[in-house]
């Protein structure tokens, strides 16, 4: 009976790592390296996000894709 606890939680860990941490993390190394990174390495963030399209669907609703508003220089 323990056996069935330890699954279902290693499984809760394993889908809260794919849902969300992951994705998270995904954002924010994109976010860094969007504009400087190599094609290859842009591919392989295509390729992950493809892989963690879930997660980062979940995310969707809580990121901001908006510019950031220039300063005025005075």
């Amino acid at each position: 009976m323990d056996s069935i606890w330890i699954t279902l939680g290693l499984y809760g860990v394993l889908a809260g790592a794919y849902l969300l941490v992951v994705p998270a993390a995904l954002y924010v190394y994109m976010n860094s390296r969007w504009y400087v990174a190599s094609s290859l390495e842009r591919a392989f963030m295509y390729f992950l996000v493809f892989f963690f399209f879930p997660g980062l669907i979940l995310l969707a609703p809580f990121l901001n894709f908006r510019p950031k508003p220039r300063e005025i220089a005075s």
